[in-house]
């Protein structure tokens, strides 16, 4: 898919709404509120990014990135939550057309993929933890905990969310009012999907080849 049919299948279809959220009332304020909270989130995220900026070399004796990061692994969790951006997009433009059935069937392949990428997660981490690499064996390994786990439990936030709006699809269909909270979720999953990059970027790719 090139970068300008992404760009359509999500941008698009997102705007779409966003001005039928204006018609219908109520909709831009409930827009403008969610970005206000996707900001405050990356302040957060930017800390947890500053914090192991300072800290990511200070391993106290302990495992360094590349005694403990599987980075293949690690790219086939990334291409969960990529491929679940993708297909999240792909449930845009038949949101837009208010056609329940499609829009659950995407939704539905994004929430596998994501629940795909948390259970990896978990693994990872589970798997670090019977290794001895616990969060208190090094500042390197308390900020890595906290970032990715940070991202894992806002990823698991959304799986939540996506399997609750789900159920009040059967219920109420793409009312304006569930059009908005798609919207809304949307954004919210791009945006784990655009702090992702900057995680596997920046703590496993980095800190590896460090």
């Amino acid at each position: 898919m090139t970068e300008h049919a992404f760009d359509n299948a999500v941008a698009g279809p997102t705007w779409h709404l966003a001005e039928e959220d204006h018609d219908h009332g109520g909709g831009g304020a409930t827009i403008l509120g969610f970005w206000i909270y996707l900001m405050s989130d990356a302040l957060l995220f930017a800390s947890l990014f500053a914090m192991f900026g300072v800290v990511g070399a200070n391993y106290a004796g302990g495992p360094t990135p590349r005694d403990i990061f599987d980075l293949p692994l690690v790219a086939l969790n990334t291409a969960f939550l990529l491929a679940s951006s993708i297909t999240f997009g792909a449930a845009m433009p038949h949101i837009a057309a208010g056609r329940v059935g499609r829009t659950r069937f995407w939704l539905t392949v994004t929430g596998v993929l994501g629940a795909a990428f948390v259970g990896v997660e978990f693994y990872e981490f589970s798997h670090l933890i019977d290794e001895g690499a616990t969060p208190q064996r090094s500042a390197f390994l308390s900020a890595f905990f906290t970032l990715v786990g940070t991202h894992g439990a806002h990823v698991t936030v959304g799986l939540i969310w996506m399997g609750t709006v789900l159920m009040q699809l059967g219920k109420h269909g793409l009312s304006p009012a569930m059009k908005r909270r798609l919207l809304c979720l949307s954004m919210f999953w791009h945006f784990l999907d655009i702090i992702w990059i900057g995680v596997f970027t920046f703590v496993y790719l980095f800190g590896v080849i460090r």
